[in-house]
């Protein structure tokens, strides 16, 4: 594959095959990071679990203690009293039947996160097949179904993430931008792993955490040794 020259520079800085500690990998990316803009500093977790059983399923949600960096745009399905609170939490869209038929007419999708008290699922429901697919639809695992959608809200405005893993038993999440800094990203990741460590489900057997990489938006990824993450959650 083709890289332009900024990243193989970077690539030049960080040893392949070398597990980094955390505070060192994150001071690699913010100072290989090369683009004009704040690039997004995303965590890979391969896990040793099997995601086509039901019971290896790893999914959460966990607020970063720094944020996502991330504008976050958040639709509320609600009604009465409880879509007052969520105007007033700072839900960007609040609605009932009307955001769905705009969602199905016009494909419409300017929001990241879908919030919903559980009297809406019924109306909800019928989106199953277009939020679904890009990872919208509410649940109430992630807290995003739930009766207090004022507190879904603000969770989600101060940096909640959700993780859960994919096909390959990989889970993908962002946990920060560059210019956080080495200190906030080390935070946030350590927060993230922390949480997606205590999910660990009962049904796994041998190594729970294979291997973690961390990279930014253009930047090459930088592996964390797990066994030192796990040893400082561990210790806690």
């Amino acid at each position: 594959m083709f890289r332009g020259k900024k990243y193989q520079d970077a690539a030049k800085q960080i040893e392949k095959n070398t597990q980094y500690d955390a505070a060192e990998g994150f001071g690699l990316i913010c100072k290989t990071a090369s683009a004009k803009f704040d690039e997004t500093v995303e965590l890979h977790v391969k896990l040793g679990v099997d995601s086509r059983h039901a019971d290896q399923q790893v999914r959460g949600a966990i607020v970063l203690p720094n944020g996502t960096g991330k504008n976050v745009r958040v639709l509320v399905f609600a009604k009465g009293d409880k879509a007052e609170a969520a105007k007033a939490a700072g839900a960007d869209y609040v609605g009932e039947m009307d955001l769905v038929e705009k969602i199905q007419k016009e494909n419409w999708f300017d929001f990241d996160v879908v919030v919903a008290t559980p009297d809406m699922m019924g109306v909800v429901g019928r989106l199953g097949k277009v939020l679904g697919p890009k990872g919208l639809m509410p649940s109430p695992k992630s807290g995003t179904v739930t009766p207090d959608a004022a507190k879904a809200v603000q969770e989600a405005k101060a940096g909640k993430v959700e993780y859960r893993l994919d096909k390959t038993n990989i889970i993908h999440c962002p946990i920060g931008k560059v210019s956080f800094g080495a200190e906030k990203l080390g935070e946030n990741f350590n927060t993230l792993l922390d949480a997606i460590v205590k999910a660990k489900p009962a049904s796994s057997k041998g190594q729970y955490i294979k291997s973690c990489v961390v990279a930014s938006t253009m930047g090459p990824g930088i592996r964390i040794n797990p066994s030192k993450v796990l040893n400082a959650s561990s210790a806690e």
